[in-house]
């Protein structure tokens, strides 16, 4: 068995994607997601790995695409401003159905904002992050533990179906500190015959590009494309569903405001209030059948979310507005308060608006 050791979330991610066979790293420093960075400062030439810091988050983003384009396992990390610049490169590797990972490690906007944790790129994530039809999956962890599970899972999805998958992190978890096992499975090389590895004289020329300029061949590879995300949608689905038994309140939250709605989850139980909470893992594909089915039995949702209100959003649409859903926020760093939560738990088992 492996022996736990005690890690920073940024570092547990870092050292997860070189455990999982990323050699390439391409970034640039920015609050609070430096570490990551830092880390494979150190950790890539000692793995025989590539870490460059680039002049800047578009800079980056673009040499992820060129990495990726030979057929490399890479990734990239920035936090809520740097990610925003990397929106035209996202773009560019979804057009190009190319595999990346990308870590954002939130902090408060718009703007330059404030250092401290947000989680208001929920949008930003969940709608593509750039221009055109497109889509990326988004894995929201809730412990330095899953920060490196994820990211594992992420480099896996991200090859699988030839498209971007991007951590949503926060401040927070972050920079917090805690136990991490890194069970690594072995992993089984992705076959890559689109990559630009030089033809050998033994095939055909790979073009990679997102340039289509007929319309119906670019209609034709927009469909195909989110044919694909259908069979994501499908099959990529993760939850965590707590208490949901017989709850008449239901709690969604992800991220550090799931470990705090959790707390408030077993102070309600013990005041005789039947919550439970429903934690969306993937972002995107959201966990739209367990919420429906939820709604089937609860009362009403309350959306603890570091935002104002992005995504609450999806819970209405997943339920189709069948039961009343509540937002229960702070935001600009702020993170809401276990008490808080607690009370609009209680307001919302009596029918009262939290």
């Amino acid at each position: 068995m492996a022996q736990a050791v005690l890690m920073k979330g940024n570092e547990a991610i870092a050292e997860a994607a070189i455990q999982a066979g990323c050699r390439h790293y391409f970034g640039y420093p920015i609050t609070p997601q430096t570490e990551i960075a830092a880390y494979m400062a150190k950790r890539m030439p000692q793995v025989g790995g590539v870490f460059l810091q680039a002049e800047s988050e578009i800079a980056a983003i673009q040499m992820v695409y060129g990495a990726s384009a030979a057929g490399k396992r890479v990734m990239t990390s920035s936090s809520s401003p740097g990610v925003a610049l990397k929106g035209e490169g996202l773009s560019y590797l979804a057009g190009s159905d190319l595999p990346a990972f990308l870590v954002n490690v939130q902090r408060g906007g718009p703007g330059l904002g404030g250092i401290q944790p947000a989680q208001s790129d929920y949008f930003l994530a969940t709608r593509g992050g750039g221009h055109g039809d497109f889509r990326n999956i988004v894995l929201a962890p809730a412990s330095v533990q899953e920060m490196a599970s994820l990211t594992v899972k992420g480099l896996d999805l991200a090859d699988r179906y030839r498209m971007t998958a991007m951590i949503l992190s926060d401040g927070t978890i972050g920079q917090m500190m805690e136990p991490v096992t890194l069970e690594i499975p072995a992993q089984t090389a992705v076959e890559k015959p689109w990559a630009l590895t030089g033809t050998k004289m033994s095939r055909t020329k790979n073009i990679v590009t997102s340039l289509y300029l007929a319309p119906e061949e670019l209609e034709r590879r927009n469909l195909e494309r989110f044919q694909r995300y259908a069979i994501v949608q499908e099959s990529e689905v993760m939850l965590e569903s707590y208490r949901m038994e017989d709850a008449d309140v239901c709690v969604v939250a992800y991220g550090i405001s799931a470990r705090v709605s959790r707390s408030a989850v077993n102070t309600a139980r013990e005041e005789g209030i039947r919550v439970g909470m429903i934690r969306p893992i993937t972002l995107w594909p959201f966990p739209t059948r367990a919420l429906a089915q939820a709604a089937t039995h609860v009362k009403r949702f309350l959306s603890v979310e570091m935002s104002m209100g992005q995504m609450m959003t999806d819970i209405e649409l997943a339920i189709r507005c069948a039961r009343p859903v509540t937002l229960v926020n702070r935001v600009g760093g702020v993170i809401p308060a276990p008490e808080q939560v607690l009370e609009a738990i209680r307001r919302a088992d009596k029918g009262d608006e939290a």
